[in-house]
């Protein structure tokens, strides 16, 4: 198979699209476990989620500095994945993940002591840097070469790991939390991690070896992505994938708040928490599908733009059967945005400089979680309740169908460049 860079491949009725594939049973194999990997490890951003007011009554702090530990983390996953992808080029994808989930089960230890600065420190550095950016940016890089044909199914199963832990840590960190209270859940969790993802990771195996690639130049010699230098290209992706991720963090990050606020028990926050990461879960393979019909980035356009939508829906009610529903199609909408990236980017850019590009582009859009999760906090503190925070969502995705559109637009009028070997 070639891998064309700025334009998708061309199928003809006299050959197959995909002669050479290079998937396996392996390759499902490595999907498989790292989708394991990733439903237990994000578990760990969950918890300050699920705590935010009982950590908030606890320490005698403001709402907004607890939610700043999740943020922090989100910060922290995508700096490190940067790092962490450029290790596990060098150490192997199993060591990598392994000490990603000591990292975290230490920043989680640490963080039980009590204090918020210990709190912020150890989420930003340990659970975020070092922990989750040693598993999520590598393993979807790692996933992305065991598969061709039908990588966006692949990289859509693996992020579902993300809303398997939704749905299944929220509910019984609540429980937890009511009954053994916070430090307890944290440090249980822990234990869990130390255990759990260094047995997984023993079935990594290492991947294919990429084929042979192709980009495109400009009269002049100069390498172009959609008619624009690579790192133009590059930084209007992530710019992109900042403004979509600030909506994005909101209901995650202060869903189950804001049922508390407006007179819902925690415990239905919590499940519909679980219900908005359900949903969103079983729509995330068929947003790989399109993905590998109509390629990552017009599957960002559209998932783009039903979040839009939805974030813009919970203004309009705080009744709890409403807020279900609004969770549900919430779900469906957003949850083929982060892989439907990943795609484009191996899509754009040669598969040599995944290692570096795909971690940059999830480094500046978890910087756009952070920021919503923690403005959405300062918003509530300074207003008192959330219809401000999600009318900032609403504009920043506004400003991301932009910049998508943009490069959708580009992308159609890419087809007269010239391939050259890079």
């Amino acid at each position: 198979m070639v891998e064309l860079v700025g334009t998708r491949p061309v199928e003809t009725a006299a050959a197959p699209r995909f002669p050479d594939s290079i998937e396996s049973r392996q390759s499902w194999i490595a999907a498989g476990v790292a989708l394991a990997l990733l439903s237990v490890s994000y578990g760990s951003p969950l918890l300050v989620v699920v705590g935010l007011k009982p950590i908030e009554q606890d320490l005698g702090t403001s709402r907004q500095l607890v939610a700043l530990a999740g943020a922090l983390t989100w910060v922290g996953t995508g700096l490190g994945g940067i790092l962490m992808g450029w290790v596990a080029e060098r150490l192997g994808i199993r060591r990598t993940v392994s000490f990603g989930a000591v990292m975290i089960a230490i920043g989680l230890t640490v963080s039980a002591t009590g204090s918020i600065w210990a709190i912020l420190v150890s989420h930003a550095l340990l659970v975020g840097m070092f922990g989750n950016g040693a598993l999520f940016p590598p393993l979807l890089v790692y996933i992305s070469r065991w598969f061709d044909r039908r990588r966006g199914t692949a990289l859509a199963l693996i992020s579902a790991g993300q809303y398997i832990a939704g749905m299944v840590w929220p509910t019984l960190f609540e429980h937890a939390m009511a009954e053994h209270g916070w430090r307890t859940t944290m440090l249980g969790f822990a234990a869990v991690l130390v255990v759990a993802v260094p047995l997984a990771a023993l079935f990594l195996q290492r991947p294919p070896e990429a084929p042979a690639t192709l980009g495109f130049t400009d009269a002049a010699g100069r390498p172009r992505v959609l008619g624009l230098r690579p790192n133009a290209v590059l930084a209007i992706l992530a710019a992109a994938g900042f403004c979509c991720c600030i909506p994005m963090a909101i209901p995650q990050g202060h869903l189950v708040a804001f049922c508390s606020d407006v007179g819902i028990p925690a415990a239905q926050g919590a499940a519909m928490l679980s219900v908005l990461q359900a949903s969103a879960f079983c729509s995330r393979v068929f947003w790989g599908w399109l993905a590998d019909r109509i390629g990552g980035l017009q599957t960002v356009l559209a998932g783009s733009a039903c979040q839009a939508v939805a974030i813009a829906a919970f203004m309009t009610t705080q009744d709890e059967a409403g807020l279900f529903a609004i969770s549900a199609a919430y779900g469906l909408g957003f949850s083929g945005i982060i892989p439907a990236y990943v795609i484009a980017i191996r899509e754009l850019f040669p598969s040599r400089e995944a290692s570096w590009r795909v971690p940059t582009v999830l480094f500046v859009s978890m910087g756009g979680m952070a920021v919503g999760s923690w403005w959405a906090g300062a918003l509530f503190d300074h207003f008192g309740f959330y219809a401000p925070a999600f009318a900032t969502g609403v504009l920043f995705n506004l400003f991301n169908l932009g910049l998508v559109g943009f490069l959708v637009l580009r992308q159609r009028a890419a087809g007269g460049l010239r391939a050259v070997s890079l």
